[in-house]
Parts: structure tokens; sequence; C-alpha cells
């Protein structure tokens, strides 16, 4: 009996909200395709007071003359896919694109070295993109999935689903 239930799956994304990692300046989370950071501003605050900025694997960002955070990204990421705005002159929002978007390299720190997701944020994270990849592998299937498919996933797959092969 194979306990599994894929139909329910579809709407995954906005039921299962986010899993953050909470930082001094607000929080960073990630998705199979992207990881976003999310900057407290002080009211008021206009993107011309924002330099932010990605170089190669380096993130700097500096709001009204204040350094916020400078570092190497703790993953490989598409350089050229990068974006950030300001939301209702209060919320910084950076969103970067990975370039392994899988869903196999889940990142335990925003920057190395800093900002890092603690051990229970982080089995959550990965708990999340791991249902997110099977969502993507399995998109289209309803309410069967074949053993074929079933077994071509590992070990972590099929515990973070819940499945059970008896």
């Amino acid at each position: 009996i194979l306990n599994l239930c894929v139909a329910d799956m579809g709407d995954f994304d906005e039921k299962s909200g986010v899993i953050d990692c909470k930082t001094p300046w607000g929080c960073w989370y990630q998705t199979l395709d992207e990881v976003v950071a999310e900057v407290n501003l002080e009211p008021g605050t206009k993107a011309k007071e924002i330099k932010c900025k990605l170089t190669g694997k380096k993130l700097t960002t500096v709001v009204r003359g204040k350094e916020v955070m400078n570092g190497t990204l703790a993953g490989n990421v598409v350089t050229d896919d990068f974006i950030w705005t300001v939301e209702d002159h209060k919320l910084l929002r950076i969103v970067i694109t990975k370039s392994d978007r899988t869903g196999r390299s889940c990142w335990p720190s925003l920057l190395e070295g800093q900002y890092q997701a603690d051990p229970v944020v982080y089995d959550n994270m990965e708990k999340k993109m791991t249902l997110e990849r099977v969502q993507r592998e399995t998109q289209g299937i309803e309410n069967t999935t074949s053993w074929e498919q079933i077994w071509k996933w590992d070990d972590a797959t099929r515990k973070a689903i819940g499945t059970k092969l008896e």
C-alpha cells in the first residue's frame, strides 16, 4: 500500500508558506528556484536611498549609508537574474535566482558564515524544498503514482513525503 496524496499538492506553494530564517535586519528564505532576503526598512525609505549590488557571488546592500549585508552568497547563482524592490517604503525584497534549481541544494545560510539557519529551520527548509521538488516531478499525476517513479525517488524524498511501501 502506498500512502501518498499527490492530487492535493496542486496548491502546494499557496498552502505551505515559506520557511524563513530570522536575521537582525529581517529574514531570508529559499525555494527551488530562488533565494529571497527581506530587509525591514525605516518607514518612508525610498529606492534611491538603497544600494544593492550582486557581483559574481558577492552581495552588498547599503540602506541610507549603513551597510546591511556584505558577503559571499552561500550557493551558486545566476548573476544576471537578480532584482530588488522597495515595497510600501518599508520593505526591501531582494530576489536572487539559484543556478541549481533541482531542489537538491538547500542553502544552510544566506551568506557564507552569516545568517545561518538554525538546525530546526534548516531541516524544515529541506523538507519544504523536497516537497516542492516532488510536486514538480509528479505534476499532472492525479491520485496515482507509478511504481517506477516511486523507486526513482531517493530515501530522503520518500521519508519527507511520508510514503510507506508495504
